[in-house]
């Protein structure tokens, strides 16, 4: 039984590994996408585009536009003539933020009274304009502190586990899940599938190999290629990225091995439903893109409607992107990565059995 399956196995590997667009596919495409989705993919905001109406002749005004100026997420700050200028501005995209600063900026700021100015941003994307009013913020909340009386509290802001707030941080852990899982389940999904269509499924039912021997060498060859992009990928992460390897890295591959399984399951789902290739790969979108919405990968589940919560706890990446996130840069002891692991086993026990399903229902 062992060299049966052993022989499948090789014959798998064989199959995509001597075939150039299969090749390209489960590893040049993953590398391409490593290389490039971090730095397209990214919270920070920069080179903020700014326009300004001072009105201001003091030198409270020029103080607080020259830390704008010297702060590395903005870029040139434009002056403008009059008021009517920042409506276009800001409505042509011509700039990100407006400020502006009353005449009686300065001599507010001296007579101890409140001073105030205005800052208008474009709302049209909101995750955008919140993170450069925070940065904005940040800038006059530390003006405000150095011009004004010395408040009762001071609040001390301290980051755990990412101190610079490096967005890359929170988005390259979530890739190795991602990419993997692109990767994984196109592979079996087109195994069964590319079989069907150049008639060796045929010749594959009349030897010797059992259903469970045939699901077996179908399983393992989409483990092997898994576990190698993930070591690819978590390897960029660290050396390249500088993302940092905090907790063990012998419990995020256990988890890499359950989470794998837990996708070639369904992978194998496809592609024993699937009757050419063309209905494999409509299948493996199908699967993909719900599975990325609902991962938390950019959005937090916590802000999901109730009911798509509950499916959520159906989707083996939901738990691998916190999971690996924890490790990465939490160092999760293994009971919590334990308690994120086994629900992935039972996805993988449930995936597993319903493509064994499948597979024993198209063979007879």
């Amino acid at each position: 039984m062992l060299r049966r399956i052993l022989a499948l196995i090789v014959k798998e590997l064989l199959a995509v590994l001597t075939d150039r667009k299969s090749r390209a596919v489960v590893f040049l495409i993953p590398v391409i996408q490593m290389a490039v989705f971090p730095y397209a993919a990214t919270f920070d905001v920069e080179d903020i585009h700014t326009v300004v109406w001072n009105l201001d002749e003091g030198s409270a005004g020029r103080d607080l536009l020259s830390r704008f100026a010297a702060a590395r997420s903005f870029g040139e700050i434009a002056p403008l003539e009059g008021q009517q200028g920042i409506a276009e501005a800001i409505s042509t995209r011509q700039a990100d933020l407006a400020i502006q600063i009353g005449q009686d900026f300065s001599a507010d700021l001296a007579a101890g009274r409140p001073a105030t100015i205005q800052l208008i941003v474009d709302g049209s994307n909101s995750n955008t304009a919140l993170i450069i009013v925070n940065y904005a913020l940040d800038i006059v909340s530390r003006f405000a502190d150095e011009h004004g009386p010395a408040p009762p509290a001071v609040i001390v802001e301290r980051a755990f586990y990412n101190p610079n707030l490096d967005s890359q941080w929170f988005i390259v852990p979530g890739l190795l899940g991602i990419l993997t899982l692109i990767a994984a389940l196109a592979t079996t999904a087109f195994s069964v599938a590319r079989e069907k269509e150049t008639g060796t499924f045929q010749q594959l039912l009349v030897t010797p190999l059992r259903p469970v021997e045939i699901l077996i060498g179908k399983t393992v060859p989409g483990l092997l290629i898994g576990l190698a992009q993930g070591a690819i990928i978590l390897a960029a992460t660290r050396f390249w990225y500088g993302v940092p390897m905090t907790g063990s890295l012998v419990l995020l591959v256990f988890a890499l091995v359950v989470f794998l399984t837990s996708v070639i399951g369904i992978g194998l789902a496809v592609s024993s439903i699937a009757r050419t290739q063309q209905q494999a790969l409509f299948g493996a979108f199908l699967v993909n893109v719900p599975m990325v919405i609902l991962s938390g990968f950019a959005t937090p589940i916590e802000n999901m409607p109730g009911w798509i919560q509950v499916l959520t706890l159906a989707n083996p990446l939901r738990w691998f992107v916190e999971l690996t996130r924890g490790v990465m840069l939490k160092d999760l002891p293994a009971d919590a990565v334990l308690a994120l692991t086994w629900p992935m086993a039972v996805i993988a026990v449930v995936t597993l059995t319903t493509a064994a399903w499948l597979f024993r229902r198209r063979l007879y």
